[in-house]
């Protein structure tokens, strides 16, 4: 009788076991370009497809207090959300565009996070404006929408310093247009900085399409991905004491990758605790030591956007045009 209370309990555990260790379908490869690499990314991880059938996935942030990841579908104007016990529901439209009628190919939200008040910031695309909501509340307030008075032209990527500042890209890819728009105001595809009191100033001038951001462990380098076929680059700006960019450094060049028929841009990127950059790039991901070496890649046979640290902090979450995808790594998001 005893025996078979041990088996009945054990044949249980197993099944409740198997029932929250969920399978996926995997896919790509990763690439070792530095032996380094492998200290970062174990030979046997695995790329899980957690979702699917999107237009262009974008903007991933892990929610630390709910553990879930929440993401943008630009053409569809759509916040999703993702975890591991409900799967896939609509957490938020619209996400981007709140006018009537066809607005652009690219209308709703893009780069998202999570800032140090709990709330989700949003970089819109259709109404121009870099916004603020409780993650329980359905009110945004616009946090910026116009540098000295123009309209911005579409706002991609945002990241907070941990003064409190924003920091945003403002390339053209929301508009109708695109940099031919008519009702572009702002000549520059500006790298802007959402002081504390609500000022906004424009920290970088001079790149023809920046787009994803983020700064270093100790703060005080904001790195700058370029989406520009021309000259995919990334940029290491310093930050001086009151957080104001100087001159600009390039850290690495991927303009070769892309005429050699490699698919991709760079785009969104997150920092790991050692300062290394995971950036979405020609043939997927790129991880580049902070010397700007390329010690690894990710390669995903689709256009990648952006990735996200999430779980504990060792989890990259990467949005995958159609897809939202995962991969275990040896190492952990600055900041964790």
């Amino acid at each position: 009788m005893k025996s078979g209370i041990i088996s009945t309990c054990l044949i249980v555990l197993l099944t409740c076991t198997a029932m929250a260790q969920k399978s996926y379908p995997t896919m790509g490869k990763i690439v070792y370009e530095d032996p380094a690499f492998e200290k970062l990314l174990s030979k046997d991880a695995k790329i899980e497809v957690l979702a699917s059938g999107f237009d262009w996935s974008e903007g991933p942030v892990w929610v630390k207090d709910g553990g879930y990841l929440l993401f943008s579908d630009v053409p569809k104007n759509k916040i999703y959300k993702w975890d591991e016990k409900e799967g896939l529901t609509i957490f938020f439209e619209p996400s981007g565009y709140t006018g009537s009628g066809v607005y652009s190919d690219e209308p709703g939200s893009n780069g998202l996070i999570i800032d140090n008040k709990g709330r989700l910031v949003s970089c819109e695309h259709g109404d121009r404006r870099v916004s603020a909501m409780p993650l329980n509340g359905t009110r945004k307030i616009t946090l910026a929408d116009n540098f000295e008075g123009k309209r911005f032209n579409s706002p991609n990527d945002v990241v907070q310093h941990s003064n409190g500042d924003y920091y945003f890209t403002d390339p053209p890819y929301g508009l109708m247009k695109k940099h031919e728009d008519p009702t572009r105001e702002i000549p520059q595809f500006g790298v802007y900085r959402i002081h504390k009191d609500g000022k906004v100033t424009m920290q970088v001038s001079d790149l023809s399409r920046p787009n994803g951001l983020a700064f270093s462990p100790d703060g005080k380098t904001l790195y700058v991905a370029q989406s520009d076929p021309e000259k995919s680059i990334w940029m290491a700006y310093p930050l001086d004491v009151n957080g104001n960019a100087g001159k600009g450094k390039l850290i690495y060049d991927a303009t070769p990758m892309g005429k050699r028929g490699m698919a991709g841009l760079p785009d969104g990127l997150k920092i790991d605790k050692d300062g290394n950059l995971w950036s979405s790039g020609p043939g997927g991901m790129l991880i580049i030591s902070p010397a700007g070496k390329l010690l690894g890649r990710i390669e995903m046979g689709e256009l990648t956007s952006n990735c996200a640290w999430g779980n504990d902090g060792t989890t990259l979450y990467m949005t995958v045009d159609g897809y939202v995808c995962r991969i275990k790594t040896n190492t952990k998001g600055a900041g964790w």
